[in-house]
């Protein structure tokens, strides 16, 4: 998924509204940096899950080209889920 960056930094603002009203956070630092640090955390879970994407493609392709003819009865969703699942434990991304 692929958000613009006011979209992000309207996440982060509810995120932090939420938290706040919750009583989940007392804020130390003034509220445009703590959304700014929230912001940039969720942008790099972001980037980091679309390296995973990628990296999964690329995994599946070379085991498929690997098992030559017996790859035609496979589901690719389904294998490239399974794929991206193990990657993310592996990576301790959660998705």
């Amino acid at each position: 998924m692929r958000l613009k960056e006011e979209q992000i930094r309207g996440l982060a603002e509810k995120v932090y509204n939420d938290l706040v009203a919750e009583n989940l956070i007392t804020p130390r630092g003034e509220r445009g940096a703590v959304v700014t640090g929230i912001a940039g955390v969720i942008s790099r879970n972001f980037a980091a899950e679309q390296k995973l994407e990628r990296d999964a493609e690329k995994l599946l392709d070379e085991t498929l080209d690997a098992m030559g003819s017996g790859a035609a009865q496979i589901d690719r969703r389904r294998m490239l889920k399974m794929v991206k699942d193990k990657l993310a434990k592996e990576r301790k991304i959660v998705l």
